[in-house]
C-alpha cells in the first residue's frame, strides 16, 4: 500500500479541496450544513492554505487536516486546534488521517506550540479512536451540544501536550 504524501496546501489546491469537503461532508463529522453546490471557496480570512496540510496518493490529492490557533487571545498563542479533518472515502484505511494527524502534531511543534486541541462529535467513534491511538485525551464534554439528524450529540474536547 503506498505511503501518503504530506505537504502544505497551495491556492492551486482549492478546487480539489472545495469537491473534497463537498463528497466528504456527513453528519457524523459536521456540525454545519452541507457545502453548497457547485462551488463555494474552500480557503477563508482565517484558515488559508498555509493553515492546511494535504495529504496526496498517487499524486491525487486524497485529505487534509487544518491546523489554526485556538483563539485569537495572545495568552493562548502556545495552543494550536485542528479546526478540520476530512479523508477521501477510498483512500479511507491506507493511513491518511493517521499520517496527517502526525503531520499536524509535527507543525504545531515547529511553530512553537505546547498543546494542540481538537473537537470531536461523540458519534464519531472511528475518529476518536484515532485521536485516542495518537496520545488526545478527553478533556471535557458539552452534553448534547448539537442536534444533527434528529439526534442529540455530544462535543467532546480532546488534547495533548507536545
Amino acid at each position: 500500500m503506498p505511503v501518503p504524501h504530506i505537504r502544505l496546501a497551495t491556492l492551486d489546491d482549492e478546487d480539489a479541496l472545495a469537491r473534497l469537503d463537498r463528497a466528504t461532508w456527513s453528519p457524523l463529522h459536521a456540525v454545519t450544513p452541507p457545502p453548497r453546490q457547485p462551488y463555494e471557496p474552500f480557503f477563508r480570512d482565517r484558515s488559508g492554505p498555509r493553515e492546511h496540510l494535504v495529504a496526496e496518493l498517487d499524486g491525487r490529492l486524497v485529505g487534509y487536516i487544518r491546523l489554526g490557533f485556538a483563539t485569537d487571545l495572545a495568552s493562548n498563542a502556545h495552543v494550536r486546534q485542528i479546526r478540520g479533518l476530512a479523508v477521501a472515502e477510498e483512500a479511507r484505511g491506507a493511513g491518511v488521517g493517521r499520517a496527517l494527524l502526525r503531520a499536524a502534531v509535527d507543525e504545531a511543534r515547529r511553530q512553537g506550540a505546547r498543546r494542540i486541541s481538537l473537537r470531536v462529535l461523540g458519534h464519531n467513534t472511528p475518529a476518536r479512536k484515532l485521536y485516542e491511538s495518537e496520545g488526545f485525551a478527553v478533556e471535557g464534554v458539552q452534553p448534547e451540544e448539537f442536534r444533527l439528524d434528529g439526534a442529540y450529540v455530544d462535543d467532546v474536547l480532546m488534547g495533548r501536550a507536545l
